[in-house]
């Protein structure tokens, strides 16, 4: 169905081909997913398949992608589009109308479908993603991961026989990514579509793909294979097969109920070890029963200091928002103390970026206060708010304007009254590799974020919000970030993360407020909550159940600490 025949893609200006010598073929009826470390090229391979490379992109294309027969150098995207759908990384830049029916509808309008058939696909596909209650919603009013299911929604309701999909769940609810990606399964399975899907996060959807595609490098050839056999030695893996690695499993894990069946005896050894500090993530373990002291991990914490009244960076009384008619917080209470990181969860629509957007300044309160290192955000002058908080939103394009990464940097530089140069060293920290000269528009999404990321963080304010910070990241760009978070709040910087990544909470958070319809349900140390919810609980903890551990890196410290077990693997 998808043929990629010595493909190579050199974009204009660059003296190398992103991607080189590609061979590839996906079969009619599969689902293969591309994973690799971001930058690699696998935006570009995707793009190849629907036609906007280089059609779109410009560059230079050498070899041949077909599609169902058509060779994409002759048939542009809109002769491919009654055969390929396609989903970016940005949702946004697909939309083309104003509600959420209208834009489900347009692809087959654009095809000429039937009314009668537009009518039903439109209901079968509400129902599908859980959309129905969102049918006549303007789409700029939904949240991120409503606005993720509308495009993906879109593309399905012409029953492409291809479709291509860049990060579908980056932006989804644990629970939204399982019926989407069930549905793709049903797609695949049912009506022999094929897919072919790029995503970074693995623990979601490497246990559904026929095949996994790695490109392990840019410009490096790419290795074909099951999912078990690339995870053996792919780069990038989720935490269940970092668990199997670990401890010697083989073959290696895919699914948590695989992993289970193997960690009885790494449960035993776990079992006489406990944490000194449960809240805090990556607590030292203490071991018991004749084992060894353990050792105190490079990256741990310190627990944040006691504060009270308007020394919190952050602190929100009875707070409602409203936007028109519809109330989309109510009587939220929180405070966020210096050093501490709290991870905002709850399914999509809950009232996340709304919080976020409130401490900003960036909604006004209808009811009860927000006050962030003392003022009102939204009674404070820009100049000033932007030394006491920082936010970077979901969509980085909102605050990158300049033509460069240098430019970006010097504005950043300038606007923090930073030392020139402060930005830059930030970039380099988190992005190694990317030039002066690059134009933030050729940034991959993660890496867009990233630089959106360093521009907040020029000006250290105390407070620092993140609204789905790893979306786009791989797992080498998300320990990066997480090293620089866990720095910044040991310093005493206050983080409030809004995410729908289990495995960045678990990691870095030291508390999980859950939101669901505006208000919170659970606030509390990072281990108690996400333990008791399935929803929300990380693989590790899902695996070694019912022991708290809730990563990879807490189960390494704690078996070395312990000492040498005899027998470990199987």
């Amino acid at each position: 169905m998808i043929r990629f025949e010595d493909v190579s893609v050199t974009y204009d200006g660059a003296s190398e081909p992103t991607v080189r010598d590609i061979e590839l073929t996906v079969p009619e009826g599969e689902l293969v997913l591309l994973v690799g470390p971001s930058g690699v090229g696998k935006s570009t391979l995707l793009g190849a398949v629907s036609g906007l490379v280089p059609h779109f992109t410009g560059g230079t294309l050498r070899g041949r992608v077909t599609v169902a027969g058509r060779d994409t150098r002759t048939h542009k995207p809109r002769e491919l589009a009654d055969v390929v759908g396609t989903v970016g990384q940005d949702p946004l830049s697909h939309f083309v109308t104003d509600t959420v029916e209208d834009e489900l509808a347009y692809g087959m309008e654009s095809l000429g479908l039937a009314p009668d058939v537009m009518r039903r696909r439109v209901e079968e596909t509400l129902d599908l993603l859980g959309l129905a209650d969102l049918r006549d919603r303007p789409i700029s009013t939904l949240s991120g991961g409503q606005q993720q299911r509308v495009a993906i929604g879109s593309v399905l309701t012409p029953h492409p026989r291809v479709l291509v999909l860049d990060e579908p769940t980056s932006a989804l609810d644990p629970a939204a990514a399982e019926e989407v990606l069930a549905v793709l399964q049903r797609l695949v399975h049912d009506l022999g579509t094929t897919v072919l899907m790029a995503e970074h996060r693995l623990e979601r959807v490497v246990q559904y793909a026929d095949q996994v595609a790695l490109l392990p490098s840019p410009g490096a050839p790419l290795m074909l294979g099951t999912p078990a056999e690339v995870m053996a030695v792919s780069p990038v893996y989720p935490p269940v097969v970092a668990l199997g690695r670990l401890d010697g499993w083989s073959p290696l894990p895919l699914t948590v109920r695989d992993a289970r069946r193997r960690a009885g005896a790494l449960r035993e050894r776990l079992e006489p070890l406990t944490y000194d500090e449960p809240a805090t993530p990556g607590a030292v373990p203490t071991a018991s029963s004749g084992a060894r002291p353990s050792r105190r991990p490079r990256l741990l914490r310190r627990r944040p200091a006691e504060t009270t009244g308007d020394l919190h960076p952050a602190v929100v009384e009875g707070l409602a928002v409203r936007r028109g008619r519809t109330e989309v917080l109510h009587d939220v209470t929180l405070s966020v103390a210096p050093g501490e990181t709290v991870a905002l969860m709850g399914r999509n629509g809950a009232g996340k970026s709304t919080l976020l957007s409130a401490l900003v300044g960036l909604v006004p309160p209808a009811a009860g206060t927000v006050r962030v290192g003392g003022v009102q955000p939204h009674r404070t002058a820009p100049a000033e708010l932007v030394r006491r908080v920082g936010l970077v939103p979901q969509e980085p394009r909102d605050l990158l304007y300049a033509d460069t990464v240098a430019g970006e940097c010097a504005a950043a530089d300038t606007d923090a009254g930073a030392g020139p140069g402060t930005c830059r060293a930030l970039v380099s920290e988190l992005l190694p590799g990317i030039g002066d000269a690059t134009h933030p528009r050729d940034l991959s999404e993660g890496q867009r974020l990233t630089l959106a990321l360093a521009v907040v963080l020029t000006a250290r304010p105390p407070l620092i919000l993140l609204d789905e910070p790893t979306r786009g990241l791989d797992y080498a760009a998300k320990s990066r970030l997480v090293t620089l978070l866990r720095s910044l709040a040991a310093e005493g910087h206050a983080i409030v993360l809004a995410t729908h990544d289990v495995e960045l909470a678990a990691e870095l958070s030291h508390r999980v407020v859950i939101l669901a319809d505006g208000e919170p349900v659970a606030d509390g140390p990072t281990a108690e909550v996400v333990v008791a919810s399935p929803s929300f609980a990380p693989q590790v903890t899902k695996v070694l159940s019912p022991q708290k551990w809730l990563t990879v890196a807490q189960v390494r410290e704690a078996l070395r600490a312990s000492g040498p077990a005899e027998g470990a693997g199987s």
